[in-house]
């Protein structure tokens, strides 16, 4: 894509949606570590319907400490891997206290080194919680990259790269976002919607699907013919 077409790509969906945000639930920046660290290999879905209660009563580090990995888990169990999850995050809560005064840190080095938080997590982190023009590559966005030929890359850290050096300014801080929301609910993995896809003519993805048509009316059973003598 040519970087006229990658500025008219976002513009597009700029104007649909203004103010895109994660579809994560959390009301701190604590709450928004955990919520991500929970998240890999699981739904947004998925995870705040555990963390909905967890949440409630959990807001701080010293919080989470207190209510330890055992009661952790009784919380996130329908998450996947939640065993090792929980263990994180009682880890990084203990991390917090010990070495950010409770506070979760604004910057990417500091949470790289917390347990379970990787280079994925610490961008949605920073880029949500402070502001920063991250670009946190998960499956979704690593997809839109190469299959429109915005960023290609044979791993995560390729296309955050190309997606670095090529974002315009105006939605560098969002355009995070953007391309989730867009692999998500439009350029799916296993049959991406391009036929309401509103950038499809800028994509360079060759493969493009057509709407299904209506399902085949099933035919009537053939009635057994009367075998009475």
């Amino acid at each position: 894509m040519t970087r006229d077409q990658i500025f008219e790509f976002f513009r597009r969906l700029a104007e649909a949606n203004p103010a895109p945000e994660t579809e994560l639930a959390y009301g701190n920046t604590f709450q928004l570590l955990v919520a991500v660290t929970l998240s890999a290999q699981a739904t947004d879905v998925g995870v705040n319907k555990a963390t909905r209660r967890l949440f409630e009563i959990v807001r701080t580090p010293a919080e989470m400490v207190a209510l330890g990995e055992e009661g952790l888990k009784a919380h996130i169990q329908t998450i996947g891997l939640f065993n090792a999850k929980a263990r994180n995050v009682i880890a990084l809560s203990e991390m917090l206290i010990r070495d950010h005064g409770g506070e979760v840190p604004a910057d990417r080095d500091a949470l790289t080194r917390l347990p379970g938080v990787g280079r994925k997590t610490a961008n949605v982190v920073l880029n949500t919680a402070f502001g920063m023009e991250t670009f946190a590559v998960d499956t979704h966005i690593f997809r839109v990259g190469n299959r429109t030929g915005m960023a290609k890359g044979k791993t995560p850290e390729a296309v955050e790269k190309g997606l670095e050096k090529k974002v315009p300014a105006p939605f560098r801080l969002g355009a995070h976002h953007w391309l989730i929301l867009h692999g998500r609910y439009v350029c799916k993995a296993r049959l991406p919607e391009c036929w309401h896809c509103g950038v499809i003519d800028l994509c360079r993805f060759k493969a493009k699907t057509a709407e299904p048509g209506p399902p085949t009316p099933a035919k009537p059973a053939r009635k057994a013919k009367d075998k009475t003598p």
